[in-house]
């Protein structure tokens, strides 16, 4: 009797085996097979939303076939408690390893709509978008300037969503005053701001918040952010650099960031600044001396005078030696990365070629040559002008 009860309880525990192994190996093809979405849909993950809450809604709108499976599957994967609050757009076919993914990883909305504060060297705006399934992604609704106004009612009717996605975006080259500037008129932050940072604390980027996230925080998240890529960038620098210190790197940086947009100067502007120090010359650089008159407040928008040229202020490195006091503005990652890692030339002077970027010389008599050329070609654009 007991060796029957034994070969069935045996016979029992084989069975449960293969169910629970067979259970497994189904969940596994199910978790990676093909989804059964059928049309791409724009899924919201709200603030504190569960796995077990999102899963459900997805099996509901017949994103996934098994809400259970995907909640498994990510708690095994450990991504069960990585939900990224945004509105992501699930395509057809995705598999639920595919939507766990989609949910977890970037945390940036892929469809819905998301409202960004765009801080600029000439202003801020605020840009209102919203995911347009007829083209296959975001079409801008309303854009208005915050300092002027007025304030389109599709940006008030958006504002009340309690989904709506908000960001503040920082371009290279705004200066800490302007930051502050257009903060201040960021009606979904709230707090003070007491001192404007440092110039060239703030790392340019793109930054999320949330509605009533606080100024001060945002603030200091750019600080935080700036330190780190300097220090990171400073622990690389090539050898025989001059700067005393990471600040002064910064104050190149700088000055790097304003004399050209184009990725690929940035190294041989760098070299340019770095060979004249090293010959003992003037950097002469004419975005130091904008920074003396207007001290960062504001675009000066016109000409530089004589008179500003010659007047010393300690940015102007016409007249000063050696690098201004203070960084002009906020540079990115790369204008700090070429001060730090700059190409190897023998180019003492650059200027514009007609074409948005530079001419390079290493002799004074090349230079002139190059000068001459970009005269007569803006000669040439305002004859054409005229006609």
């Amino acid at each position: 009797m007991w060796r029957s009860i034994a070969s069935n309880a045996l016979t029992l525990f084989i069975v449960l085996f293969l169910l629970v192994a067979g259970l497994i190996a189904w969940g596994q093809r199910t978790y990676v097979a093909p989804g059964p979405l059928a049309q791409t849909i724009c899924f919201k993950v709200g603030k504190g939303a569960t796995m077990s809450a999102v899963s459900a809604a997805l099996q509901q709108q017949g994103a996934v076939s098994d809400a259970r499976v995907m909640r498994i599957g990510a708690e095994y994967s450990g991504k069960s408690g990585l939900l990224k609050f945004g509105s992501y757009l699930v395509m057809p076919g995705s598999s639920i390893e595919e939507v766990v993914a989609l949910l977890t990883t970037s945390g940036q909305s892929t469809c819905g709509q998301d409202v960004n504060l765009r801080i600029g060297v000439a202003g801020a705006e605020v840009v209102l978008r919203a995911y347009d399934a007829t083209v296959g992604g975001y079409a801008e609704v309303a854009k208005f300037d915050p300092a002027v106004g007025p304030v389109p009612q599709a940006y008030l009717d958006a504002a009340a969503d309690a989904d709506l996605r908000w960001r503040v975006t920082l371009a290279e080259g705004v200066t800490s005053w302007q930051v502050v500037e257009s903060l201040k008129l960021a009606d979904f932050l709230t707090g003070d701001l007491k001192a404007v940072p440092l110039e060239g604390a703030l790392a340019p980027g793109s930054y999320e918040v949330g509605k009533g996230f606080e100024r001060k925080a945002l603030v200091d998240e750019m600080q935080a952010d700036q330190a780190a890529i300097l220090a990171e960038l400073w622990a690389k620098r090539a050898d025989g650099l001059p700067y005393a210190s990471p600040e002064e790197a910064m104050i190149m940086a700088s000055i790097i960031e304003k004399e050209t947009g184009i990725a690929s100067e940035r190294g041989k502007v760098a070299s340019v600044f770095l060979n004249r120090l090293a010959e003992g010359m003037k950097l002469q650089t004419d975005p130091t001396v904008i920074y003396g008159v207007t001290k960062g407040q504001g675009v000066l928008g016109r000409g530089l005078k004589a008179s500003e040229l010659k007047k010393e202020t300690p940015w102007n490195t016409y007249v000063i030696a050696g690098l201004p006091v203070t960084p002009i503005c906020n540079p990115g990652r790369e204008a700090i990365s070429a001060a730090l890692q700059p190409e190897a030339t023998e180019f003492t002077y650059f200027v514009a070629d007609g074409t948005g970027g530079h001419a390079f010389a290493s002799t004074l008599a090349d230079h002139n040559k190059n000068v001459a050329k970009y005269r007569a070609i803006e000669a040439a654009a305002k004859d054409a002008a005229g006609n």
